[in-house]
Parts: C-alpha cells; structure tokens; sequence
C-alpha cells in the first residue's frame, strides 16, 4: 500500500509565509531604528577616526583641505595626550568618591523602606527619588548657585556663624567633591528604587521563618535581603560605572561658574572641545572609540568577576 503525500495548497503556502513574516515586520521600524540612530553613527565614527586632514598647497578654497587615511595615529595621538590622561585620572578619583557612596546610601534606604517598622513609606520613597526627575543641567546649575559664595544662602549663614575662611567647594581642591556631590543626589533615588523593587519581590515567607528563628532587623537584613538582591546591586554598580565614564553633562554646566574647570576635566567634554572648539572630529573620534571600547571592558570585566558570586544560584 503506497502512502500518499498531500501538497499544501497555495492559500496554506501563502497563509503560512504571512505567518513567518509577520514577526519580522513587527520587528522591522526597531530595527530600522537602531541602523539609522545607532549601528550608522558608530561605523562612521570609526571610519573617521581612522582619517586625518592635511592640507594641500596654500590651504586655500574648498580644496584646500583632503582627507587621508591616518591609520593609527589619531589613537596615539589620544592616548599620549596629557590632557586625556589627566581627564581620566579625575573621572577615577570622581568615580571612586560617587559609586561607592550613592551604591551604598541607596541600599540604605532600600532597606530602611523595606523595613516593617518605617512609616510613611510613600512620602520617603518620592522624596528620595524626586531629585532623579530632574534634568542633570538645572541640577548642575542649582548646586552651582548654591557652591558660589557670592549668592548662597549657605555661605551667608556662615559669615553670620562668624565662619569667614569656609573654602568654596568649587575651588580647585574640592570642585570633584562638588561634582560627585550633584551625581549623589541625582543617584541615589534610581538606584534605591531598583533595590527597593528587588527587596518586594522576596517572599515574606522567608523573613517570618528567619524572625522565628532568632534574627533581628539588622541581621535579616544583612544576612538574607543583601544577598538575595545581589544581582540588582551588581546592575546598579555596573550602570553607575558608565554613567561615571561618561560624566559630561555637571562639569560642563558648572565650568563657566569657575576657573576650576578646564575644557578637558572629563573624557567626554575633551571630545566635546577637539569636535566644537578646535574642529578635530578626527581625533574627537578616536577618542570617543576609546571611550566606548574602555566601557565595554571594564564593564565585561566587572560582571565576570562578580557573574559566579551574583549570579550563581541562576545556574
């Protein structure tokens, strides 16, 4: 007895090819999206990082200028730069005042909130994260007033204190502590939120059986709600650290405010000053290749280290 094999008939063929196409048009305008405003500017960022111009005869007219293939000179270039190497000297120093400090106020409050003793829970919770709302520009330009001694209300209840020699904290010895100052109080509430969203997601179950154990607050704490939320303060910490890297938007705003501040404090306003000031997007480029390529690296190299520790009950 031979068997026979049914053809599917053209409607099922056509109705089967709009079933396997359906999720691709679907995807389709993300994925345009992402050529256009992402994967695009980031191949023609590395192609001009790899150009340089040289000019041509008298320099003059439109065709005084031509591109070149430079190779690897502009990455050098950047990576011998004094300024360059000062400005990521003072991003470590920033980043090891701010990440450490916002990580662990914002676990603090996680926790307080979380505690069953804490009242006013929602007053606390938008009062912590209000000052995230707000744009790091009119932050920038809030603290700035109130670091002037000039206008804030802050030095004027020093001099009536009697306390004439209070230094500024936008002098150059304490304008990072300024800096990370405005980076805390924008942090802290994002990051609380995040912590305070994993503490809620454990079951309750756990903390009546440790409670009848003998554990106290601190201890419950400590030794079961720290651990359990692991991996919310490694993405926390992993978001802090590039949000550290890439400090562009306080230094910039505060800079006119004091002569504390070079065109090149950060990495990114050096960018922002060879692309704008002196018209090097060659060598804004490069620099901004290896400032991405640095984030990417420190980035993977903190989540392998801490992957197995965080993560490990995943697995």
């Amino acid at each position: 007895m031979t068997a026979t094999v049914q053809t599917p008939s053209p409607a099922r063929r056509r109705a089967a090819r709009r079933r396997t196409l359906i999720p691709y048009a679907m995807l389709a305008p993300g994925i345009v999206l992402f050529v256009v405003f992402m994967a695009a500017p980031i191949v023609y960022t590395l192609f001009l990082s790899f150009q340089k111009s040289v000019v041509q005869g008298l320099g003059l007219g439109s065709g005084g200028r031509s591109l070149v293939f430079a190779g690897f000179e502009n990455y050098v270039a950047t990576l011998t730069d004094p300024d360059f190497l000062a400005s990521v000297g003072r991003v470590l120093v920033y980043g090891l005042i701010l990440v450490p400090t916002m990580l662990g106020l914002a676990l603090l409050f996680a926790l307080l909130l979380d505690a069953r003793r804490t009242r006013a829970k929602g007053f606390s919770r938008i009062s912590i994260f209000l000052p995230y709302a707000v744009p790091a520009v009119i932050s920038s330009l809030l603290w700035g007033f109130l670091y002037l001694p000039s206008v804030s209300p802050f030095y004027w209840v020093f001099e009536q204190l009697g306390w004439d020699d209070v230094p500024s904290l936008l002098s150059p010895g304490l304008v990072v502590f300024a800096i990370a100052n405005i980076g805390l109080w924008g942090g802290v509430g994002f990051n609380m939120i995040v912590m305070y969203t994993s503490l809620k997601a454990i079951p309750s179950d756990i903390y009546e059986a440790a409670t009848l154990d003998g554990a106290s607050e601190l201890q419950i704490a400590w030794r079961i709600k720290v651990p359990i939320i692991a991996p919310a303060l490694v993405m926390t910490a992993l978001f802090s650290m590039i949000a550290t890297l890439q400090v562009f938007a306080e230094p910039m705003t505060l800079r006119p405010l004091t002569n504390s501040l070079s065109t090149s404090w950060s990495p990114l306003m050096l960018v922002y000053r060879d692309a704008f000031t002196r018209d090097d997007i060659y060598s804004a480029a490069a620099t901004s290749i290896i400032i991405a390529v640095a984030t990417f690296a420190i980035s993977f190299f903190f989540l392998r280290v801490v992957q197995r520790r965080a993560f490990g009950q995943e697995d």
